[in-house]
C-alpha cells in the first residue's frame, strides 16, 4: 500500500485539476489574472466537457465572486406581450400569428394599463413590454402605451420594446431611430430589452430569420439608445444552427459595444426552445439542433462570465428557458441574477417551454439560499432594493397569490378569446375588458 502522504497527493484537488487540457488551463489562468479572453479562446472553451468543464465553472465562479460577490438578485416584474400579430415569420418564433389568423390578438391600451396596475399593486417595480409587429400599426402606439402607463403609475419602470420594435416604430412614424428613441424616452421608457439579437451574424440571421433586423441596424438602435441615456440588456439565442465561433464572436461584439457606450446592464443567454419553433418542427431550416444540451448551457454561462467579466458584470439566468433546477446550477457557472417574476410569459410558452409563467419572490429566495448565496430584490437598473439575510421576512404580496393562471390568465386562453381578436392594426380596439385575459 502507498504511504499516506502519497495517497493524499494522488487524491488532492490540485492533482485532479492537473488532468485538464493544458490549453484550457492556460486560458483559465489568463482569465483569473484579469486578462481578456479572445474570441478563439472563447470558442475553445465552449467545447469544454468533463473535467475541463468542471475546471471552467470553478474559474468562472471565482471570477463572479471577485466581481459581484455572493448576492444573487431578482426583479419583481410583469411581462405584457400586447399582440402576437406580426409581419415577420422568424423560423424560431412560435408566438407570432398572421393578421388573418383566428388566434391573432391585440390588447387595447386600457387592458395593458390594467395589467400593469395589477402588477404594481402586487409589488412589481417593472413592466416588460414586447410584442409582435402588427401590419398597419400606428407609429404612435408604443408611445401612447407608455404615456398611458405612466399617467396611472408614474413610479413604475417601463422596460420596453426590442430593437426590432424600435426600428418598426421609427419606420411607421417616418422618423429616424434616434428621434423615435427620444420619443419613447420622453413617454417614459426607462430601458430597452436587448432581444432580437439572436446571433449577431448576417449569414446565420438569413437562415433562421430572413427579413429580420440586420446586425448593423441592431447595433445602431442599441448604441443610439445608450447615447441617449437609455440603458439596455444584451442577449444571445443559441442552440440552433450557430457554431461555437458564432457564439464567441457575438459575445465579443457585445463586449466592444460596452467598452464604447457602457450602456448594457446585463447579459442574458437564451437557449432555443425548439419544440414548436417552425424551423425545427416543420423542418424549414436544415441542420437545426433541438436546443442546447445541459453542458452547452453551463458552458454558455461560464464562457460569458470569462469574456464579459471586465465589462458587463451582471449575468442573468433564464428560468423560463432552463427551469429553476438548471438555472440554480448556472449560479455556480458565473451567473448572479435570476431575472424577473414575469407573472405572464407568452413567447417561450408558445414555443413549448414547460416551466410556467410565474416564479414568486419567496421561491427565488429559497433557491438562491439553497445555492449558498444571498438573495436580494433589485430595480431594473440593478439598484439593490432589499437584501434578505435570513431574518424574519414578511411574505411579499405576490407570494400570497393562489391559482396564478386563473388570476392572471395564460397565453393559451388569451389566443382563444374573441374579446381581443385582432381586427385593425392601426391601434388596439377600445372595448370591454375581460378580467382574466
Amino acid at each position: 500500500m502507498a504511504p499516506a502522504a502519497e495517497r493524499k497527493d494522488v487524491h488532492s484537488v490540485d492533482r485532479l485539476l492537473a488532468h485538464i487540457d493544458p490549453q484550457v488551463g492556460g486560458i483559465l489562468d489568463k482569465a483569473l489574472a484579469g486578462d481578456e479572453v479572445t474570441t478563439d479562446e472563447g470558442a475553445r472553451l465552449f467545447q469544454a466537457r468533463g473535467r475541463d468543464l468542471l475546471a471552467l465553472t470553478l474559474a468562472t465562479d471565482e471570477l463572479r465572486r471577485r466581481t459581484v460577490g455572493d448576492t444573487v438578485t431578482y426583479v419583481v416584474n410583469r411581462n405584457i406581450n400586447f399582440t402576437n400579430v406580426c409581419i415577420k415569420r422568424c423560423g424560431f418564433c412560435a408566438f407570432s400569428r398572421g393578421h388573418r389568423d383566428e388566434e391573432g390578438y391585440l390588447l387595447p391600451i386600457e387592458e395593458v394599463v390594467r395589467r400593469a396596475k395589477e402588477a404594481w399593486d402586487l409589488g412589481a417595480t417593472e413592466v416588460c413590454i414586447q410584442a409582435g409587429l402588427p401590419p398597419g400599426m400606428d407609429g404612435n402606439l408604443y408611445v401612447e402605451i407608455c404615456e398611458a402607463i405612466k399617467r396611472e403609475m408614474p413610479g413604475i419602470h417601463i422596460h420596453g420594446f426590442s430593437p426590432e420594435e424600435v426600428l418598426y416604430g421609427s419606420i411607421r412614424s417616418r422618423c429616424t431611430i434616434r428621434e423615435y428613441l427620444q420619443r419613447l424616452k420622453d413617454a417614459g421608457v426607462g430601458s430597452l430589452p436587448g432581444t432580437s439579437a439572436e446571433i449577431l451574424d448576417e449569414e446565420v440571421r438569413k437562415r433562421i430569420s430572413p427579413g429580420r433586423i440586420t446586425v448593423k441596424q441592431w447595433v445602431e438602435v442599441i448604441t443610439t439608445a445608450h447615447d441617449l441615456g437609455i440603458p439596455t440588456t444584451a442577449t444571445i439565442m443559441y442552440g440552433h444552427v450557430e457554431t461555437v465561433q458564432h457564439r464567441a464572436r457575438h459575445i465579443d461584439l457585445l463586449r466592444r459595444i460596452q467598452r464604447q457606450t457602457g450602456g448594457f446592464t446585463e447579459f442574458v443567454p437564451l437557449s432555443l426552445i425548439h419544440a414548436e419553433a417552425p424551423m425545427y418542427s416543420k423542418r424549414l431550416v436544415q441542420g437545426v439542433q433541438p436546443g442546447a444540451t445541459g453542458d452547452e448551457v453551463i458552458a454558455m454561462y461560464a464562457v460569458s462570465r470569462l469574456m464579459l467579466n471586465n465589462d458587463i458584470k451582471n449575468l442573468q439566468v433564464s428560468w423560463v428557458k432552463e427551469g429553476l433546477k438548471l438555472s440554480q446550477a448556472c449560479l455556480n457557472a458565473g451567473a448572479n441574477d435570476f431575472g424577473g417574476t414575469l407573472i405572464n410569459e407568452s413567447i417561450s410558452t408558445a414555443a413549448g417551454a414547460s416551466y410556467g409563467q410565474l416564479v414568486k419572490p419567496g421561491e427565488f429566495r429559497r433557491v438562491i439560499r439553497d445555492a449558498g448565496r444571498v438573495p436580494a430584490e433589485r430595480s431594473t437598473a440593478y439598484k439593490l432594493l432589499r437584501t434578505f439575510n435570513g431574518e424574519d421576512e414578511p411574505a411579499d404580496v405576490l407570494d400570497t397569490v393562489d391559482a396564478p393562471e386563473e388570476r392572471f390568465g395564460s397565453y393559451k386562453r388569451l389566443v382563444k378569446m374573441s374579446t381581443y381578436r385582432f381586427k385593425d392594426g392601426t391601434r388596439p380596439r377600445k372595448e370591454a375588458v375581460a378580467p382574466t385575459a
